[in-house]
């Protein structure tokens, strides 16, 4: 199968085969989460106030509604931490976040805090028992949902689709027959990666796969790497199919209950039960407003997902190895090692694609995290360095709040483990917006005909690239001009126009021609003349 790795394990008790070191395997198992949580960090009343200072209006009111005594002093004070908080309220005032939940989990030991408010018309302020919509987190819980059903023998990851899915079509037929599941689970299906599940209730995935058979092919299975949401809107349909349980009930029994989630859920009507992070944006004149509808989307694999900050770094502990779910039968430490291996490069970059994970060296060091950006405005990200026994997390409620992710991502990383993205390293998306800070222009840019050409994702979907006298110009409909620049082979970003300082990948096939383009993480392919 191009382009992946072979998965190395055993039917039945599956024994993965790990490159590396460093495996949690035979260690003590941690307490359960709940008896560490003296531990756990929320704001104080002061921070609040200050951190609230970000959206006008809200102070007042915000101590009305019952900031006082909100939040407890550490027992232990972790300078790394604050420093962390600090920027943290910085971004937040910087690029109008209302609300943030952070934590960080070092050796075992969680810290965390809530900055701001919930909603900037009815404010809350931010706890550890927030429940944010993570979007496009919940591919990892899909992912590790699936890899313990293939370590009960149920699912092979290396099958087609079909072997689940008899009836499952595609456009391109030979895709529709060769397609995996390694496939749906590494982004490698090669299909349009766009396509959104229409709400039909418990039926919502099974109508999805049958509506996919018009899905244009924009590459080979397995040849290019592409985020996909279709390709794990299909997973979840295996899911379910194997499971004989909708993907709601799959979920709390494979993973949220199991692990003692008690803030994840995947159905509104548990959602509003508890406090609610809602998404905001800017608006024309420049106020913080609501994004109204409230929605979590029905493509639950893809990005249907909620969870509590607390609730989140419990998981990432579980990750780690450093703890287990109930009966230990969500997924042995052997498969979440698994779900961290290498599967597929990211043409042209040097980031690669586990199980469900988006992988990462930094100065040779291994982290596997995740992003996500909801249409109901929430901008989020999660990240595992198991080498070096972290986890750390970030929760925002504003379509904005990709650029404070990006500042604290990459401070924690620096401030914990003095780790960084090299200059010019070329990175790929992993599920929010980032931004090429780290890089600076070729001296000497390439010639730029190969790169001159139309585009496409879908038949309404066309990208124009054109020389514009020595610059390369990306047009789309309705898109403003992106001018942009090389920082190395085949690797750009946006220079002036739209998205400045967005990645832009172009893919050549194993033959050396330029085949696709890749923007915010999903392929284009260029159309022959």
């Amino acid at each position: 199968m191009e382009g992946l790795r072979e998965q190395r394990a055993s039917v039945g008790r599956k024994a993965y085969v790990i490159a590396g070191e460093g495996s949690n395997a035979g260690g003590p198992l941690r307490l359960p989460w709940p008896a560490r949580r003296k531990r756990i960090e929320t704001m104080k009343r002061r921070e609040f106030l200050m951190a609230g200072a970000a959206v006008p209006g809200l102070l007042l009111s915000a101590s009305r509604r019952g900031a006082d005594g909100f939040g407890a002093s550490r027992a232990r004070p972790d300078e790394r931490f604050e420093r962390l908080a600090r920027l943290v309220s910085e971004r937040m005032a910087e690029y109008g976040v209302p609300g943030v939940a952070f934590g960080v989990l070092k050796d075992g030991e969680p810290l965390m805090r809530g900055f701001g408010v919930t909603n900037v018309e009815e404010p809350l302020p931010i706890t550890e028992n927030t429940v944010f919509q993570i979007a496009s987190l919940s591919k990892t819980v899909t992912a590790t949902a699936m890899m313990g059903l293939v370590e009960r023998g149920q699912v092979d990851l290396r099958a087609p689709v079909r072997q689940y899915l008899p009836d499952f079509r595609v456009r391109d037929e030979r895709a529709g027959r060769e397609v995996t599941v390694l496939h749906l689970l590494t982004h490698t299906p090669g299909w349009e990666g766009q396509l959104t599940a229409e709400d039909r209730g418990t039926e919502t995935l099974a109508h999805f796969a049958r509506s996919m058979s018009g899905l244009e092919q924009l590459a080979p299975a397995g040849a290019v790497w592409s985020y996909n949401n279709p390709g794990y809107a299909l997973a979840g349909r295996v899911i379910e199919v194997v499971t004989g349980m909708d993907i709601h009930e799959a979920f709390r029994n494979l993973v949220f209950g199991p692990l003692g989630l008690t803030r994840a859920s995947t159905r509104l009507g548990d959602i509003a039960t508890y406090r609610l992070a809602v998404g905001h944006r800017t608006a024309q004149g420049g106020a913080t407003e609501v994004v109204r509808p409230f929605a979590m989307g029905s493509s639950i694999p893809a990005g249907g997902v909620a969870m509590s900050i607390s609730d989140l770094l419990s998981y990432a502990e579980f990750h780690l190895g450093r703890r287990d779910g109930a009966g230990g039968d969500v997924l042995s430490i052997a498969g979440r090692e698994a779900m961290r291996e290498p599967q597929v490069r990211k043409n042209a970059t040097e980031d690669e694609m586990g199980i469900g994970w988006h992988l990462r060296r930094l100065d040779g060091v291994l982290t596997a995290s995740h992003g996500g950006s909801a249409g109901a405005g929430h901008r989020l990200h999660l990240q595992l360095v198991p080498e070096r026994n972290l986890a750390f997390a970030i929760l925002t409620n504003h379509v904005d709040g990709w650029r404070l992710v990006q500042d604290v991502e990459r401070a924690t990383l620096g401030i914990y483990e003095g780790l960084s993205v090299a200059p010019n390293q070329a990175i790929a998306y992993r599920g929010v917006n980032e931004s090429m800070t780290h890089a600076s222009p070729l001296q000497v840019q390439p010639p730029l005909g190969p790169y001159v050409g139309a585009y496409r994702r879908s038949p309404t979907d066309l990208v124009r690239v054109r020389d514009e006298n020595g610059t390369l110009v990306l047009a789309g409909e309705g898109t403003v001009d992106t001018s942009i620049v090389f920082y190395g082979p085949d690797v750009a970003y946006s220079s002036a126009g739209g998205s400045i300082g967005a990645p832009i990948e172009f893919i050549r096939a194993r033959d050396g021609e330029l085949r696709w383009m890749r923007m915010n993480g999903r392929i284009a392919r260029k159309d022959p003349g």
